[in-house]
């Protein structure tokens, strides 16, 4: 009896496009768009975005340092990081910034980063879930800081804009879907950019693994199995 040969699915999607052009705005995000595009005219070096996964802040963060010329790190690398060496680029983009907060050495740095900046007429941008006045910083003077930076939220999508976000992450997969698997898909999905992301994967590992191309009754399957 001739052995089962297994079926391996490889994802060989793109990485999603990042690009300024590919940046959706909507009522959800107009206003962190609005002051990304007004930069340098900001009222102080720092601004910070915060929103939940998939919102559009580590897109709008690197639209913002392509323009400033920013460095851009995470927030857990940071402990690690010289300020002064970070500084001398004169705009810095911290991603997943929260992480900071507990963290000592991270928390110095990321103090003294903030003075170098400001001191130098540079810039500071920060991302993360929760707005900075909600991190447990442990520093005193950096929750001030922090504090008195401007701090906007990105909201979860509504239809029209979750409609848009599920053709481009579709189509960041070089997948092509007509408009009756999103309107199905909107029908019956938690409204969040999250459970976009996680949807999109599973209909896209579900076409591969079974050779079909996507189909309405593919993603009905999918969603019913989702409950």
């Amino acid at each position: 009896m001739p052995a089962e040969v297994a079926q391996f699915v490889f994802d060989l999607s793109l990485p999603p496009a990042l690009g300024p052009e590919d940046f959706i705005v909507a009522d959800s995000n107009r206003e962190a768009a609005g002051w990304i595009a007004r930069w340098p005219d900001w009222p102080g070096p720092v601004l910070a975005l915060h929103g939940a996964p998939g919102a559009g802040k580590s897109h709008l963060l690197g639209i913002w340092a392509q323009r400033a010329g920013a460095r851009i790190l995470a927030g857990g690398d940071l402990a690690a990081a010289d300020p002064a060496e970070l500084a001398a680029a004169g705009a810095v983009a911290l991603d997943d910034a929260g992480r900071v907060a507990g963290d000592a050495a991270a928390e110095r740095t990321l103090f003294h980063l903030h003075n170098l900046l400001k001191e130098a007429g540079g810039f500071l941008l920060l991302a993360a879930r929760e707005p900075p006045a909600r991190w447990p910083v442990a520093l005193p003077d950096l929750a001030s800081r922090l504090k008195a930076a401007p701090a906007v939220g990105l909201g979860e999508p509504d239809d029209v804009l979750l409609a848009q976000v599920l053709a481009k992450l579709f189509a960041d997969r070089q997948l092509a879907i007509g408009p009756e698997i999103v309107q199905a898909m909107l029908a019956r999905m938690e409204r969040s950019f999250a459970e976009a992301r996680r949807l999109v994967a599973e209909i896209d590992a579900a076409s591969l693994a079974q050779g079909r191309s996507i189909t309405l009754p593919l993603v009905r399957a999918i969603l019913a199995q989702q409950g």
